[in-house]
């Protein structure tokens, strides 16, 4: 393959702008990383509460059952919060992909 088989076409006739989408797909990964990022300080921070109020003895937790109600009260939350690092993640991955894609078909067309 030549120099010209592996750079990128930036043809003119595109419809999307290619640096706003790189800055979209970026933007798209540090919102999944800051929705990670709070959620879990949201957990660790119910953590230390349902500590302290055990240690100072504010909340009584007498059987399993009221342990783990507190526990799944308090990881419920990391269900959406992983979804949303998920999905943001993702949407960050697919863009690049469709640039590609695109990028890839105009080159495979020009070629023939």
């Amino acid at each position: 393959m030549t120099e010209s088989d592996n750079s990128k076409t930036n043809f003119a006739g595109t419809y999307f702008d290619r640096s706003s989408i790189l800055r979209l797909a970026r933007l798209a990964e540090i919102c999944g990383w800051g929705a990670l990022i709070y959620y879990a300080s949201q957990i660790v921070l119910s953590l230390a509460v349902l500590f302290l109020q055990i240690t100072r003895h504010l909340i009584a937790l007498p059987g399993f059952t009221d342990i783990a109600q507190q526990v799944l009260w308090i990881f419920q939350p990391a269900v959406p919060g992983l979804w949303n690092f998920i999905g943001l993640q993702a949407v960050g991955k697919v863009l690049l992909i469709f640039m590609d894609v695109e990028d890839n078909t105009r080159r495979a067309a020009r070629n023939k």
